[in-house]
Formats: structure tokens, sequence, C-alpha cells
């Protein structure tokens, strides 16, 4: 019963995928007497990935020849399965999350970087837990071989300790959040509003969060590589309307605030809330961050820490190259 149980749920879930990405892929579309290409990304709900809602909604992508639906997916073998089966052309995520899926066979390549976790995650922790030794032996909600697994194991490896030193517990990152509201655990890995949530609430506090390790939980748009050889006029085009997008947000921060938080479903008191503790970067920022091909930038090195950190843990078998998982051309063609 278990096994049919499970066959029936993953058919209706490649059913309700199949009848979602109907259509996907890139394809020309025309508004007035503009010809667009289709492009497709999905991505969770992570604050971060606002700039790609302003950059559709205030009409950056369409100005650039792009017609671009951005389809939001919580589950990762969902959002992998539909990278997989060619229903979306991107995603906006992690560069961890990255790692994982061009080590299983799915070609991507960064074109821009969104964003990094600044104190929006983080681990909360019981009372009378008061620095990390003191989660030797303790139950550690969290999610594996997401950034909740890489920010946990590399602020362990601080203090000399390994995952053999806790009780983990797999759960997502917001169901981790929820059981640590809940009292059900010792220690929870999570984010934003959780973090905030426990503290408000007087169930836990911050042990550590991530301005403690700048850089290391970065988030880009990263492409299919076979779509992005066969399209290199729409990526160039994308990392234009994100650029010009970041722009206008710096100009005009109350307005795209409100838009970017409509399109996550966020309320704008929320949203802005998040942003005290994201970091979205610019199109200055990104120059530096992707470097060149001479000269890369820190985005590579970060990018080779993942990989190193997932095939040192098991979660992949083999290492992709990093240098060939990040494109720095884009960027460095970009201006606004």
């Amino acid at each position: 019963m278990v096994k049919k149980t499970a066959f029936i749920r993953l058919l209706g879930a490649a059913l309700i995928l199949t009848l979602l990405f109907a259509g996907a892929g890139c394809a020309k579309t025309t508004t007035g007497e503009k010809e667009l290409t289709r492009v497709r990304l999905t991505m969770t709900t992570w604050s971060g990935y606002g700039p790609l809602f302003l950059a559709r909604d205030k009409g950056f992508f369409e100005k650039h020849g792009l017609d671009v639906d951005l389809v939001i997916i919580d589950g990762l073998s969902e959002r992998k399965q539909a990278l997989a089966g060619n229903q979306v052309d991107g995603i906006a995520t992690t560069l961890n999350i990255e790692s994982q899926f061009v080590a299983s066979g799915i070609p991507l390549v960064s074109i821009w970087a969104l964003d990094d976790s600044y104190g929006g995650d983080g681990i909360l922790v019981k009372e009378g837990i008061n620095k990390l030794e003191d989660l030797k032996g303790k139950t550690v909600a969290y999610d594996y071989g997401t950034a909740s697994h890489i920010f946990l194991m590399t602020v362990l490896q601080r203090v000399g300790m390994t995952e053999q030193d806790i009780q983990p517990i797999q759960m997502t990152a917001g169901d981790a959040g929820a059981a640590f509201v809940a009292g059900r655990v010792d220690a929870a890995v999570t984010w934003e509003p959780w973090l905030s949530k426990a503290v408000k609430e007087g169930k836990g506090k911050i042990l550590i969060d991530s301005r403690e390790t700048p850089g290391l939980i970065v988030d880009t748009v990263a492409l299919k590589k076979d779509f992005a050889g066969a399209h290199p006029e729409a990526v160039q085009a994308m990392v234009d309307a994100l650029a010009e997008a970041m722009e206008y947000w710096k100009e005009h921060p109350d307005e795209s605030n409100r838009i970017m938080a409509a399109g996550l479903k966020a309320k704008p008191e929320e949203f802005e809330s998040d942003l005290k503790s994201i970091r979205l970067y610019d199109l200055a920022q990104n120059k530096i961050l992707f470097g060149s091909p001479e000269e890369p930038g820190p985005l590579y090195e970060t990018q080779k820490q993942c990989i190193e950190f997932y095939y040192q843990n098991n979660v992949i078998k083999e290492k992709p190259d990093h240098r060939e998982m990040i494109d720095p051309e884009c960027v460095r063609k970009a201006s606004v």
C-alpha cells in the first residue's frame, strides 16, 4: 500500500508539472511589433528573488526583448524535475543547489548574482545553549543537502565539530523553524521569518546567523547550458534587464519593494523586513563577483567550496568543474 501510494503521488506530481509547464521552453511571442524570446525560470518564495519580479512587472524584460515567466515551485525535487524535463529554461537558487543539479547531469551556468544571505539564515537554539560547542548531543533540525546544511557544517567546523557530534533531524528549513517554535527540537537551522518569529515569541534565541559567513549563501540566476548556448542574445538581455531593474530599485525603493512583495505574495512590510538580512546585488557588485576569465571573481571560489563540501559529505559522487558553471561575459558587457 505504501509503495502504491508513493507511486500515485509521483504520477500525480508529474501530471501537474506537465500541465503547469505545457508549452515551456524558448519561444517567440509578439507584443505590438516586437518579437519577444520566451524564457521560463523557477524559484522558491525567497525575498532575494524579488528583482526578477521587478524586472518583469516594470517592463524591463520586455524592453530588452524577453517574455519571462516566473514560476514558484517550493519543492526542491520538483524544481529539479522541471529542469530535467525541459519544462523551464533556468532557475534562481543558491550556488550549492546548482552544484547538486550539475553533478546529477543537469548542466547550468550562472549569469547574474541576485543576493546573498546576510543574517537571513541562522541557528535557533533553546535557552542554555550559548555557544556552538553546546550543540553537542542536541537535536538539530535542518534540511540535508541545502544551504542550511552547508551553513551548519561550515560553522561547526570552526569549533572542530561535525554532524557526528549532534543528533540531526531531517526537515525543510520552514518545517525546522516551525518544529523549534513548537518546542520539538533543541535547535533548528532555518531562515526568516522563522528566526524573528521565534525570538519575538520568546521561544529561543539566534545562536549564529549568516552575517558570520558573508558570501557563503549566494543566489544566482542560472540557465540551462543548452538554452544559454542556443540563445546568447536572451542571456545578455536578461542581464541587462536585471541591471536596469536594480538601478530602478535604488532610485525608487518604496515602489520597487511593493512590486517585489506583490510578486512574492508577501506583505510589503514583511518584505522590507526581510531585506534587512539580505544583500541585493547591483551591476557594479556583479562585475566584482564575476570578475573576468583572466581574473575570476569571488563567485568562483564560493562555487568551488560548495562543490568540495558536498563531495566530502557524499552528497554528490563527482565534482563538476566550477569554472564551467559561471559565465562572466554578459555581466562584463552590461551597462546602465
